[in-house]
């Protein structure tokens, strides 16, 4: 990890859960037109709410910021304050809940139709278990279920969204 960072450029890193979040806010800086390799940010997904202490205690020299799941963030939020640092933006529940929000199922929908994956979508839906399930949690399971699906996601989800769901409004505004 410590290779990935030039420690003379870089002045913020900004842990994520995962690759998904990280093309998401990478998508979104980029999009806003935020160059965030020439402000010195290094946005680091560190495998898991479960990774931010591990990392956290590696990269003191460094101003830190976090962004995480709801239900990680107390895992998050103290480890970040184990090491002095507060700045923790934390998603409703996920950040692809976030992002559905944000653009709205119907969009969501078209999204997928666009990219040929409406079918399979509709094929979840009629699975026992998520049958007259809210859609948006179906949408969630959706992006959760296929390979890889969850990272191209956070990438042309991210670029449809006409408002910036709040904790990443928080983040870029923080960085």
């Amino acid at each position: 990890m410590d290779d990935l960072l030039d420690r003379d450029a870089t002045r913020v890193v900004v842990l994520v859960e995962g690759i998904s979040d990280q093309v998401a806010v990478e998508t979104l800086a980029a999009r806003h037109g935020r160059d965030l390799a020439a402000e010195g940010v290094v946005i680091l997904p560190v495998g898991g709410a479960h990774g931010v202490r591990r990392h956290v205690q590696r990269l003191l020299d460094f101003r830190l910021l976090a962004i995480c799941d709801a239900g990680e963030a107390h895992v998050v939020q103290r480890a970040m304050a184990e090491a002095g640092r507060g700045d923790v933006f934390v998603c409703d529940r996920d950040l692809e809940d976030e992002l559905i929000r944000a653009a709205g199922t119907d969009r969501v929908k078209d999204v997928f139709a666009a990219h040929g994956d409406l079918t399979a979508f509709h094929t979840i839906q009629r699975q026992p278990a998520w049958r007259g399930k809210d859609e948006a949690a179906q949408m969630r399971r959706f992006l959760a279920a296929g390979a890889r699906r969850k990272l191209r996601y956070a990438r042309l989800l991210t670029a449809e969204l006409d408002h910036i769901p709040p904790p990443l409004t928080a983040l870029l505004a923080a960085i």
